[in-house]
């Protein structure tokens, strides 16, 4: 049993010495107990064997990719992952959260934005347990319709569940809550890193592109075309408006 830090586990998958060690210090001073691993095999390993709250994964590994270290991680655990890398170009940031990654953070970064983005990502995680079939399925409409249950963190389409990443659920509860408003991309930008933009940050651009690729992968799940949607509508220019079809 291992004897954690007051937050708890965290595993760092990162085969750069030097960036291994500052993610180490970082996590330390958040209150974790790290475990290192410098190839993604050694990651996974170490994720199945300690159960960690957050774990972080560098995209280029000497092994197996990072994008394959999440997917793997993803079959057994729920830990809270943010992916490292230097590649900018978006149709990596759509493969890293696409695998099952909560966060991307590119490289160089500084000490304390990967500490608030952590930060922000551990305020709102919480395991999705899907409801059992004894369970009443609350708002369930009988006619193929969502159900988005805040309470018990669930996610159900036609009565069965939808398994959704902490992030997604969190931008597609926001967009359920507005009850038909347009919400703006920058509002889900400062709803998912309040540390960066609840104090006058602005919102950049890359911020909301994170949030069409989230939007993008909880459409995906639910079946959802953003040409024809049934659930999650585009308003154009602003960010996205929820309805229930």
């Amino acid at each position: 049993m291992d004897q954690s830090g007051g937050r708890g586990v965290a595993v760092v998958v990162e085969d750069d010495d030097l960036i291994r060690e500052v993610i180490e210090v970082i996590l330390q001073q958040a209150g974790f107990t790290v475990h290192l691993a410098a190839t993604g095999a050694q990651g996974v390993a170490l994720v199945k064997a300690h159960r960690p709250v957050v774990t972080t994964v560098d995209v280029s590994l000497p092994d197996i990719d990072g994008f394959e270290v999440v997917r793997r991680v993803r079959t057994f655990s729920e830990t809270v992952v943010v992916m490292l890398t230097a590649r900018v170009d978006e149709v990596d940031t759509l493969m890293g959260l696409e695998s099952g990654a909560d966060e991307y953070v590119t490289k160089p970064f500084r000490p304390r934005e990967l500490r608030a983005r952590i930060d922000a990502l551990l305020r709102r995680s919480g395991h999705l347990v899907p409801a059992t079939a004894e369970e009443p399925a609350s708002g369930e409409d009988g006619d193929g319709g969502l159900e988005v249950d805040t309470a018990r963190r669930t996610v159900r389409l036609g009565g069965e569940p939808v398994h959704l990443t902490r992030t997604e659920f969190v931008l597609l509860a926001a967009l359920h809550e507005a009850r038909g408003r347009p919400v703006p991309k920058g509002d889900l930008a400062r709803l998912l890193w309040p540390d960066e933009h609840g104090y006058g940050g602005d919102v950049t651009d890359a911020d909301r592109r994170t949030v069409e690729v989230h939007v993008a992968n909880v459409r995906r799940k639910l079946g959802d075309s953003p040409t024809s949607p049934r659930f999650i509508h585009t308003v154009r220019g602003l960010g996205y408006r929820f309805e229930n079809a």
